[in-house]
């Protein structure tokens, strides 16, 4: 038994710290093999549509992609010969030099979720853009969770070579007649010196669908990662904390998050660590609150002189059926650092109301129009086509008020 699978065994039964607890033997973890095709073109309609709910158009100019049905890598495919795409298990195999970034930046004894992956076949993708390799298109990549009371496991890394620059969307769906599922997604990245990127997931579960990503990111010197999470349909619990280390000088770490919340418990935010001069990051999340449970986190830390961070927490709470719960965490630990935050809970304001439905627009399109320009984050370090896709999902969602 390796040293991996021995911390995972250990780790069986350990809960997490944050989120409600999962009775994972409550969920089949074996699903039909799906059947692999050439081309995303190649796919079931339902998995297309599905991928397009969530923004991820896979017969338009991308980098490549990966699609995951259930447990099996169906598609992995670059179009970019400095951008390369595998299925995790076939890159294990084939590289040895692997084994230095699995299971480096998330534990596999962290909770009972990392220990089931870690105990569990790798499925999920790598992605590796190359030594100054520069992208426009995204990768795009969607994890299709087709089978009821599947626990769908996933264990992703991704490497970004000195001075590259790397854009990746990723879409996690579930179809109409999945309600009851289980998502563990562990993701690793790694960002190396001046290199770049961008990476937008969207998620659209089922209302009884439980989802635990775990995520761990480290950023060399002059690299910048921007992340994005944005989830505005039901599901019925979700909790992710990932951490980012910002090891090298200048370092960069965006996190934005959006959140629109009708039911369930949802447990967000980011956890980064300014570890080198002249570092700096930001969190910002939005969230819309019309019933269900929301906490939104964010710590940052600095450890050096010069460390500069802003967290910044805002929620919409429309409806005596919900909840926000905002906790802002600043940890300095020298001097010369700049750390700030700003935290509220809110609601429309009758005066914008007004002013929209003198113009003709009923009080419902009026709150809609209102929760989409507050859900409207300025998304910075991605390419312009690709900010228009993002605000795109947004405004096609069927946003209401109370």
């Amino acid at each position: 038994m390796s040293s991996i699978e021995e911390k995972a065994r250990k780790a069986r039964d350990k809960k997490a710290l944050f989120g409600t607890d999962i009775n994972l033997e409550s969920y089949q973890s074996d699903a039909k093999p799906q059947s692999a095709v050439d081309d995303a073109l190649d796919l079931p309609n339902v998995v297309k549509k599905a991928a397009l709910d969530v923004g991820v158009t896979l017969d338009d100019e991308s980098s490549g992609a990966y699609v995951q049905m259930d447990q099996t890598p169906v598609v992995a495919k670059s179009l970019y010969e400095g951008v390369e795409i595998m299925d995790i298990a076939s890159a294990l195999k084939k590289y040895d030099f692997l084994q230095d970034y699995w299971w480096k930046l998330v534990a596999a004894d962290a909770d009972k979720y990392t220990a089931d992956v870690a105990e569990a076949p790798p499925a999920g993708f790598f992605i590796r853009a190359k030594k100054n390799m520069k992208t426009i298109f995204p990768v795009k990549s969607c994890l299709y969770l087709g089978s009821t009371n599947l626990n769908q496991r996933v264990h992703n890394i991704v490497i970004a070579e000195e001075g590259s620059e790397l854009h990746v969307i990723t879409g996690c769906t579930t179809p109409a007649h999945v309600q009851r599922g289980l998502h563990i997604g562990v993701s690793e990245y790694y960002i190396q010196k001046n290199a770049k990127v961008s990476f937008t997931m969207v998620h659209s579960w089922g209302k009884e669908v439980e989802v635990r990503p775990r995520t761990g990111v480290t950023i060399a010197e002059g690299g910048s990662l921007y992340n994005n999470y944005i989830m505005l349909r039901p599901v019925k619990t979700l909790q992710t904390f990932p951490t980012a280390n910002l090891a090298g000088r200048g370092a960069v770490a965006s996190f934005n998050t959006v959140i629109y919340s009708t039911m369930g418990n949802i447990d967000v935010g980011s956890d980064v660590f300014l570890n080198a001069p002249e570092t700096s990051a930001e969190s910002i999340s939005r969230v819309v609150c019309m019933g269900g449970d929301v906490i939104a986190r964010g710590r940052m830390t600095g450890t050096v002189p010069g460390a500069r961070a802003h967290l910044e927490c805002v929620g919409l709470l429309l409806s005596n059926e919900g909840r926000i719960y905002s906790i802002p965490e600043l940890d300095g630990r020298c001097r010369d650092l700049d750390m700030s935050h700003e935290a509220a809970v809110g609601r429309i304001s009758e005066e914008e109301l007004e002013y929209l439905m003198a113009r003709g627009l009923s009080s419902e399109q009026a709150t809609s129009v209102i929760v989409r320009g507050f859900l409207d984050v300025e998304i910075k370090g991605l390419p312009e086509e690709l900010k228009k896709e993002i605000k795109d999902i947004t405004q096609r969602e069927d946003l209401k008020g109370s």
